[in-house]
């Protein structure tokens, strides 16, 4: 059924492998998203960590050091790959080298303990997200070359859809029981190095048209950006404090490491994880057509007030509860997914065309490293507790909702 979708652009000169390439994007990205899936930083391998006996600086490092990774060297990857005349060799040594870190993070989980997992957790993590880094950069521009317009948003989807199953029934497995120990999770990373091995593989059979080399452009300039526009700055600040959200569930799955349940609470995280994904994301974007600086705002509080129900469990002894932190993570990643569509609209609809390019640049560059600060501004609080931690995240995501109080609104000029 697949192929014969494809076959409508089969012989027009630049799309002639039109099917079999996507098949190929489809199988390729169906098992990158799931091994993003069963080795999840702010989950699993929060979880797996905590675990192993690993304090709670090295948990606080992971997402941060994920994020971050897998931004800050886009900017001189790109120019990297403007030179490449085959381009999809960027995009499977990016999955290589994904595979390799998941394998030695599985290796970490089942040889090593205490800090010498915790640092081996964090290098192989280093190494996750500049391979990531490496495969989100060259991928957008790989589909364009080898599927035809109107198929390009049919592959992502379809990969999307069947990714979140298989991490469903992963999830459904945890929940009852059948996967259980360190061990099992251990096997669960392992099984995501297999299949980004397996995905590079494929895709290195894709079937791409030699590009024409570039020159590579003139070099980013992100204080020239940032002054150029004082707009764009204040959103590039909100977005800053925002990035809470994304730095706040590790700590959760820290709280939730005070229940008996073991992997059945894990289970239950990533379900409410899934969940807010699924239920939230089509709202936020609907509600974004008509004002993401408003969806920004709404996000910001939101999470602020997941961070403190969740602080608020701790205090009242509930926080071990099964269906406690869960709750708590799905309203967070509802706020969550608000802040990646808001973010994502606003900054589409405030640039122009001639400008979007080195605002979507600018922003990665500094959010990467706003990341590393936020990241060892939580992981200081970490020293204290994980409700200190949730405590100042929740503070960052009210003053991003502050300072996405003051921006002009993008859809309307």
């Amino acid at each position: 059924m697949i192929k014969d979708a494809y076959t409508s652009l089969a012989g027009e000169p630049e799309y002639d492998h039109e099917a079999s390439n996507g098949l190929k994007h489809v199988a390729s990205l169906t098992m990158t998203k799931l091994a993003d899936g069963l080795i999840n930083p702010k989950l699993v391998l929060a979880f797996l960590l905590n675990a192993l006996g690993a304090s709670g600086a090295f948990v606080s490092a992971l997402v941060p050091l994920r994020e971050a990774g897998a931004l800050l060297p886009q900017v001189f990857l790109a120019h990297r790959l403007d030179q490449m005349r085959a381009r999809r060799w960027m995009w499977v040594a990016g999955s290589v080298g994904q595979g390799v870190a998941a394998a030695a993070i599985a290796i970490a989980a089942l040889t090593l303990e205490g800090a010498a997992a915790g640092w081996a957790f964090v290098g192989g993590v280093a190494l996750l997200a500049l391979s990531r880094a490496a495969a989100s950069v060259s991928y957008k521009d790989i589909l364009g070359r080898t599927v035809g317009k109107r198929r390009r948003g049919s592959v992502t989807g379809l990969a999307g859809s069947v990714a979140s199953a298989g991490v469903a029934v992963f999830a459904l497995l945890l929940v009852l029981g059948w996967l259980d120990g360190t061990a099992a999770l251990a096997i669960a990373v392992a099984l995501s190095a297999v299949l980004w091995f397996a995905a590079a593989a494929l895709f290195s059979t894709l079937k791409e048209a030699p590009a024409e080399p570039g020159q590579g452009g003139e070099a980013l300039r992100p204080w020239k950006v940032l002054r150029s526009d004082p707009v764009f700055a204040r959103f590039v600040v909100a977005r800053g404090f925002l990035t809470a959200t994304a730095l706040a569930p590790p700590y959760l799955v820290l709280l939730s490491g005070e229940s008996d349940s073991g992997l059945g609470q894990l289970g239950a995280l990533v379900i409410a994880s899934a969940a807010a994904s699924f239920l939230s994301s089509y709202a936020w974007g609907r509600f974004s057509d008509r004002s993401s600086r408003r969806v920004l705002i709404a996000a910001g509080v939101l999470g602020a007030t997941a961070m403190a129900a969740a602080v608020g469990l701790k205090l009242a002894g509930l926080a071990a509860a099964i269906w406690a932190m869960p709750v708590a993570l799905f309203v967070l990643m509802i706020a969550h997914h608000g802040v990646r569509q808001g973010r994502s609209t606003y900054l589409v609809d405030l640039a122009t065309d001639d400008t979007r390019a080195a605002y979507a640049a600018t922003a990665n560059t500094f959010i990467g490293g706003l990341l590393l600060i936020s990241g060892a501004f939580g992981g200081a609080l970490s020293f204290i507790g994980p409700a200190a931690a949730l405590t100042g995240f929740g503070a960052m995501a009210l003053v991003g909702a502050g300072v996405a109080f003051g921006l002009k609104e993008a859809e309307h000029g």
